[in-house]
């Protein structure tokens, strides 16, 4: 049992992820007592049957705007994983009051105006571009060897749960006030042996900024709920 008192977590999940993703690590803080809340966001995991070319940014802004309306969540830690960093970089807009810290693991960090697409480069785009044009809705999830899952029972284990992620959610630009930069308590976590650029960026953003800590986790893939859980678990009872 932790020492530290009982926090309310509400922990979204990164492209083709859900909910699932978060089960070592939710399973160790409920163990210490604190309530966890593991979405999963509208046409994946368990919701993949809700697939459509309607979902967009906000659809998933919703999703987690949703939550804390419904379950009354207040002095919430939220943490975003990789795309989920677009997501909670929104929803904090219209849940501001409700959130004691804000956490971004190995996710964008992205600000007023911007859109996924943006962040794709030339050869992602032309991907992109053309699943537009046949009309598709979504685009494949990233699999265990892109992510650089470490064992590989976990690597099979995510490799089939995965599943595609829409498309729409990378058409809309972010609409802020500078909500997030009022947040007391910021913490941005990189897992270098993902390589990405713009999360490389982030963290020396963030390594730069009184207003936020900025944690590496050397041995862990991108997917360090997975990987090293309990250096997570440590990471949020700290904040």
């Amino acid at each position: 049992m932790s020492n530290a008192r009982p926090t309310t977590y509400v922990l979204v999940p990164g492209a083709g992820h859900g909910g699932w993703v978060w089960r070592k690590l939710a399973d160790k803080l409920r163990a210490d007592g604190h309530s966890v809340y593991s979405l999963t966001l509208t046409g994946l995991g368990e919701r993949s049957h809700l697939m459509s070319g309607e979902i967009d940014l906000q659809t998933h802004v919703n999703d987690v705007v949703n939550v804390f309306l419904w379950e009354d969540l207040h002095d919430v830690v939220l943490v975003g994983h990789s795309y989920a960093g677009w997501v909670i970089t929104q929803a904090i807009e219209e849940i501001e009051g409700r959130v004691r810290a804000i956490v971004y693991l190995d996710a964008f960090l992205p600000d007023h105006g911007d859109r996924g697409y943006d962040f794709l480069n030339e050869q992602q785009k032309a991907a992109f571009d053309e699943a537009r044009a046949r009309n598709e809705v979504s685009r494949p999830g990233p699999n265990a060897a892109a992510l650089r899952i470490q064992n590989p029972e976990d690597a099979a284990w995510l490799d089939s749960k995965v599943t595609p992620q829409p498309i729409g959610v990378s058409l809309q630009p972010l609409e802020l006030t500078g909500a997030r930069e009022r947040i007391a308590k910021k913490v941005y976590v990189r897992t270098p042996l993902f390589p990405q650029p713009l999360f490389d960026a982030a963290f020396e953003r963030c390594q730069n900024d009184t207003s936020w800590d900025a944690i590496v986790l050397e041995e862990c893939g991108h997917d360090p709920m997975v990987d090293c859980p309990e250096k997570v678990r440590e990471i949020l009872i700290a904040v």
